[in-house]
């Protein structure tokens, strides 16, 4: 009997403990643990069983339970009776989605891409561990199928996709209900919100509500290459808590998400479309009324962003595909107000940046020459503006800083938009493409004109680089790229940054590219695509296109080459514009196809501001992570025209830009309660905390909540009863 009371109450002890952690947990007084620690496995607490927990993608382990969480958490008899270990589920779990890909292309032009993503979205709501395990482990593989290209696909399905809302939603018709609805979401901490209006998703244009898929899309990305946890709780700021705070955010990066809570927010604001083919469709999700313009449309994100400040004062707010009359305006209204950054105008401007730098070294020049570098530029949308706006000030920053070198780096610039070459001549034209209108005078003494259009361009000016941030698929085309062959560079350089457009191609693409100007350029594109392999010798395919051509005007290559010649030639791919499709190039010397993605930078300032503490997000900050990416690359790589790292090393690259941004925002006095912190600090912690337990589970034990309940209810029913009688 003795033995059996000190058994109760060893017991009593140990729910009394257990009582007094949760208390303190949610008082905030201590942090909550992690789902897998370097310090040992302990139960976490849930307030869930059965079925409940089965539908939580927080706590659902599925068939990975053990028996005795079964019999604890009510599970037996609710699933299949063999316990699996959690690599058996994720064996089991690539099985079925390698099945797709038997007769699967490569690339982003995949067919079986969407069945992916519906896969591996249901994998996200029924174990939300998992999904993050899988995508982390096999990021090269699934990182287009989260984000781009597949994400454009999902976004213009999105209605007949939904099934399970993620994130939240605000519309025209919520105004005035902001500031409470925020209270809604069941996170009590929220560190990045991705949020957009639907306006201009990808180059696809005016999706509406649909466009969540890309905020949803990028936060995965944050989650899986950046490290921001999705389930977190973060203890309060202070000085001296600043290396409790960095070891779980960094260990986050190798291990994915490892706290309670919920760290990330996709937002979508509607505000209606102008998208016919939506405003008719009745299983359309969104407002089906035209967008709304002016004030109003102001007002609307004025009310959001005060209500998630006030209930997240420390949140970052990204701004994503918001179409290029606001995302400047929008950008310019919070900057300086709140902790927020535009991923087209600022984030694409960092990775072009990066890219234009490390081509430079890949010329064999020294980086002073950047500044002479002659570039034309496609495209004068928020996308492109932002971009000649960054590097103008990369280049007089190397300048000397001052009105005149501003003005000589922005005489580098040729911007030609769909009417073709922006001069001071030009009607109507937009604020922020106004400093880089040519005047006419220079234009004149280069043989153009106003509206030139881009071939002319490229052959009168000969440039360095031909960037393309236009989101017209195939503007490069064969007449665009025989004319960038005059180009005074030893190693011209594109950029074909669009992401997936109408007709589902960047400007141009890599075997475009290579076929037309040879293996002597550098090439980098805004979606993955596979290192091209180059046998064919130059002359080779100078001479099938001159055999392509004469196909195309005489039907047949009579008495010119021979017939086997002219049926294979016949049986090339060729697409629209002449120039041969990826499957001709089944070769064997390899040319580098460097992906100018927004995620090379971008989740690394969101990165580098949670663990800065920044208030704001600098041009300095954002200068730092270009730099610092372009520096990343070896010499040999980059001597081989490799000017952007795999995305395979996008974790081990995640801590060296984030530590940069850190370091910037602390020379420029912005890291708020980090200030005693050093680089050396920095990379030591980063280093030390990249380490986690093989296991992605934590053990998990139920804590009833019914005895407090009760006592409170027992006691208002004491007090009542006092009152009556």
């Amino acid at each position: 009997m003795s033995r059996f009371g000190s058994q109760l109450r060893l017991s009593s002890s140990l729910l009394k403990r257990c009582l007094k952690k949760r208390a303190a947990a949610t008082s905030g007084l201590i942090h909550p643990r992690s789902f897998t620690s370097t310090e040992g496995s302990r139960p976490s607490i849930v307030h869930k069983r059965s079925i409940d927990i089965l539908h939580d993608p927080w706590f659902n382990k599925g068939t990975a339970f053990s028996m005795t969480e079964r019999d604890r958490l009510d599970l037996r008899g609710l699933l299949p009776p063999n316990v699996m270990s959690p690599q058996q589920q994720i064996d089991r779990f690539m099985a079925d989605l390698k099945r797709l890909e038997i007769q699967a292309r490569d690339g982003p032009t995949d067919p079986y891409a969407l069945a992916k993503w519906r896969i591996l979205n249901r994998l996200h709501d029924r174990n939300e561990t998992m999904y993050y395990k899988v995508l982390i482990d096999n990021i090269e593989e699934y990182a287009p199928i989260v984000y781009t290209p597949t994400v454009g696909l999902v976004c213009q399905n999105y209605s007949g996709l939904f099934r399970r809302p993620r994130g939240m939603y605000f519309s025209a018709e919520d105004r005035g209900e902001m500031m409470s609805m925020v209270y809604n979401w069941p996170a009590e901490q929220v560190d990045m919100i991705v949020v957009t209006d639907g306006s201009r998703i990808l180059g696809l244009g005016d999706l509406g509500v649909q466009g969540i898929g890309i905020a949803i899309g990028k936060l995965d990305l944050y989650v899986a290459a950046a490290g921001i946890n999705p389930q977190r709780i973060r203890r309060k700021r202070a000085g001296a808590a600043v290396m409790s705070w960095l070891a779980p955010m960094a260990m986050t990066i190798a291990c994915g998400p490892l706290w309670k809570g919920m760290g990330v927010l996709p937002v979508m604001i509607d505000v209606g479309t102008n998208n016919e083919k939506l405003l008719k469709d009745p299983l359309y999700l969104g407002l089906q009324q035209y967008r709304l313009e002016g004030e109003e449309y102001l007002s609307v994100i004025d009310e959001f962003m005060e209500a998630v400040f006030t209930r997240w004062p420390h949140v970052i707010v990204q701004f994503e595909d918001f179409q290029s009359k606001w995302a400047f305006k929008l950008l310019q209204r919070y900057r300086n107000t709140y902790r927020m950054f535009n991923d087209d105008v600022q984030g694409t401007a960092g990775v072009a940046i990066a890219g234009l730098l490390g081509a430079v070294r890949a010329q064999g020049r020294p980086m002073i020459d950047f500044p002479k570098q002659k570039i034309v530029v496609a495209g004068a949308g928020s996308a492109g503006i932002g971009v000649v706006n960054a590097v103008t000030k990369t280049m007089a920053r190397m300048l000397g800083n001052n009105e005149s070198a501003f003005e000589s780096a922005r005489s580098q610039f040729w911007v030609v938009d769909a009417n073709g070459l922006i001069t001071e001549n030009r009607s109507n034209i937009d604020p922020d493409a106004l400093p880089f209108a040519r005047k006419m005078k220079e234009v004149g003494h280069q043989g153009l004109r106003e509206g030139a259009s881009l071939v002319e361009v490229v052959k009168q000016i000969k440039p360095d680089v031909l960037l393309g941030l236009s989101a017209v698929g195939g503007l490069f085309s064969k007449e665009v790229l025989e004319a960038f062959k005059s180009s005074t560079s030893t190693r011209p350089a594109i950029f074909a940054m669009s992401n997936p457009t109408r007709n589902g191609e960047p400007e141009c693409t890599p075997e475009e590219a290579y076929s037309v100007m040879g293996d002597h350029i550098i090439f980098a594109s805004g979606s993955p695509f596979k290192d091209v392999n180059l046998d064919l010798l130059p002359d080779t395919i100078v001479f099938i296109f001159e055999v392509l051509g004469m196909l195309e005007s005489r039907g047949r290559a009579q008495q010119v080459v021979s017939e086997p010649m002219v049926q294979l030639v016949q049986g090339m791919p060729v697409d629209s514009r002449g120039l041969l499709k990826s499957s001709l190039l089944e070769m064997s010397d390899d040319r580098s196809c460097g992906e100018a993605s927004w995620r090379e930078v971008g989740l690394r300032i969101g990165l580098g501001t949670l663990l800065a503490g920044s208030q704001v997000i600098s041009d300095g900050m954002l200068q730092a992570a270009a730099e610092c990416l372009a520096a990343y690359m070896k010499e040999e790589e980059v001597l081989k025209g490799i000017i952007y790292p795999s995305i395979s090393s996008i974790r081990d690259i995640t801590k060296e830009v984030a530590a940069a941004v850190v370091r910037e925002a602390i020379e420029e006095d912005l890291a708020e309660g980090y200030r005693d912190m050093d680089a050396r600090e920095l990379r030591k912690l980063n280093k030390n905390c990249y380490r986690c337990q093989s296991d992605m589970y934590h053990n998990l034990m139920h804590l009833s909540v019914v005895g407090p309940v009760r006592k409170n209810q027992e006691r208002k029913n004491k007090e009542e009863s006092n009152e009556k009688y």
